[in-house]
């Protein structure tokens, strides 16, 4: 990247956008980045046009980023290239966005864009403006004049225009804007947060506006960090580094011994980011790896629940029975269940508990014949199936804050075989990721979130246990499920995650609370960074 940009200034802007309104660091400024069509848009060969490589996933991440968007075009509104444009960028439904953080999206000609007229100098409010191209025209120089930031994508050519920033890719884009938005928000002192995880997950955030590129009102400003760029260049510009590493795991050696990182084969991109960050520790990362490699074992994860046993309540908190095996074929393996409080049904779960594709295939087992010629992966978890209802508990603590909410889950054990009795099918696999034998309506009803057990969830209890878990674990954001279990009215906490989406709580209290976490985790590394080096 070759930078060679003036500084942000307040500014006028001689082209009107809609104000987004959001819950913002400083609701007088603005971001705005008006975009030529030849940065998105090239012809197919066949006299259609379509969008260039890359340009799909840069449009989803800006339409989340809470800046106002314009993308201009050099064709007659009716044009069918320009209607191509308009249908791209503002022909998608509404989106779900309780927060605001997305900015007004627009599609203009290059005549509507110039005849504009200034707004009145009354307005005095401030606004951080960009131009992206991959053509320099005599316009820019009016644009330049009017303070944008113009931002050239693709080889670097020769022009009498200075202040312009040259990049190659349309993955430095954002990066770029970035450096140029912290700089005019100074005063409230942004951080950076670098993220990194599958996209469906990220667009799972970006729905919600959780990733914004303008600054939100904890001043974070969102930029995903891309393997397709030097990774150095990406880090000097990043304040935190916000990841789901568990996304970039190519595979696990079955005979590492569960002694994580050891056995695990990260991506090229991912492994140099965990040498950097080892190279230099004084970042803030959320989470830490070290802290996050305990949840790839069920077998760990048992063991860390085993604690819940001390804190002490009007309810019971506790883990589930649990046996670990190597071998479905033992033949003590019945005398290995009745020693582990185990009786059928069970469930059965892979010891890796996510990273790899078959981490999530189970199947409940309901006598010791079904374990013959089982297909769940080895080594496994066999875990006590608890009765509860058909409902589950989905706790979720984002920094110092905790939510819950309740979904439909695995029927009662009676269900089961009377179910798995009449379909002559047991034992009954599935993978938990995509499809759960959920009971009928008739057999165990969710309307109310409950189910048949009407005993409510000990919120003293939870609170209890997702504190004692965030000090066990040292994480910021987790999850852990929790059933009730029918009769003794036991709160079991059957499993545990890192960084859920949380997308079943309401955004405007998570997606605050989110923000504050990942800023408190900074302010916390930042304070532990002093002590080490006074």
């Amino acid at each position: 990247m070759s930078y060679q940009h003036h500084s942000p200034v307040s500014l006028p802007l001689s082209v009107h956008f809609c104000r987004a309104r959001s819950s913002l660091v400083r609701a007088e400024m603005a971001v705005r980045l008006v975009i030529h069509e030849s940065v998105l848009f090239t012809s197919d060969g066949n006299g259609d046009w379509c969008l260039r490589s890359g340009a799909d996933i840069l449009l989803q991440r800006l339409r989340y980023s809470n800046i106002s968007l314009t993308c201009i075009h050099q064709d007659e509104l009716a044009s069918k290239k320009a209607c191509f444009i308009k249908e791209v960028l503002v022909g998608h439904k509404e989106v779900r966005d309780p927060l605001r953080e997305c900015g007004a999206i627009s599609v203009l000609s290059l005549n509507e864009l110039m005849s504009i007229k200034e707004p009145s100098s009354s307005n005095e409010n401030a606004e951080i403006c960009f131009y992206a191209t991959s053509v320099l025209e005599a316009f820019v120089a009016k644009l330049q004049s009017d303070k944008f930031n113009i931002i050239y994508i693709g080889s670097k050519i020769e022009t009498t225009l200075e202040g312009i920033v040259f990049i190659d890719k349309l993955d430095e884009l954002i990066i770029t804007m970035s450096s140029v938005i912290k700089n005019g928000f100074s005063s409230v002192h942004p951080l950076t947060v670098g993220y990194l995880m599958k996209p469906s997950r990220e667009l799972d955030f970006l729905k919600r506006g959780a990733l914004p590129l303008f600054p939100c009102k904890s001043a974070l400003i969102f930029i995903p960090i891309s393997f397709e760029l030097p990774l150095i260049c990406q880090l000097e510009r990043i304040d935190v580094i916000l990841h789901k590493v568990t996304d970039e795991i190519v595979s696990i050696d079955p005979s590492s011994s569960f002694e994580f990182p050891k056995g695990i084969t990260f991506s090229k991109g991912m492994s140099e980011l965990i040498r950097f960050i080892e190279e230099h520790p004084y970042n803030c990362v959320v989470d830490p790896f070290k802290n996050i490699y305990p949840l790839l074992d069920r077998l760990q994860i048992q063991n860390i629940l085993v604690g819940l046993q001390d804190i002490k309540s009007s309810s019971r908190l506790r883990a589930p029975h649990f046996l670990r095996v190597e071998t479905f074929n033992d033949p003590d393996l019945g005398m290995k269940l009745a020693e582990a409080n185990l009786k059928f049904p069970v469930l059965v779960k892979p010891q890796v508990a996510c990273g790899v594709a078959d981490a999530h295939n189970m199947a409940i087992v309901f006598k010791a014949e079904d374990f013959r010629e089982l297909s769940v992966p080895l080594p496994a978890i066999i875990q006590e199936y608890v009765d509860h209802g058909a409902s589950i508990y989905k706790v979720y603590v984002v920094g110092k804050e905790i939510f819950h909410a309740v979904r439909k889950s695995l029927p009662n054990s009676t269900y089961l075989l009377a179910s798995s009795q009449k379909s002559s099918i047991s034992p009954v696999t599935f993978n938990s990721l995509k499809s759960l034998p959920v009971a009928n309506q008739d057999e165990s009803s969710v309307n109310d979130g409950f189910g048949k057990n009407k005993q409510s969830l000990d919120m003293d209890l939870i609170n209890a246990a997702a504190h004692w878990m965030r000090q066990r674990l040292g994480l910021t954001i987790f999850g852990f499920d929790v059933v009730i279990q029918e009769n003794s009215g036991d709160h079991v906490i059957v499993d545990l995650n890192y960084l859920p989406t949380f997308k079943e709580v309401t955004d405007l209290h998570a997606i605050s609370a989110f923000w504050e976490a990942i800023r408190s985790a900074y302010e916390v590394k930042k304070a532990a960074n002093v002590v080490i080096h006074s």
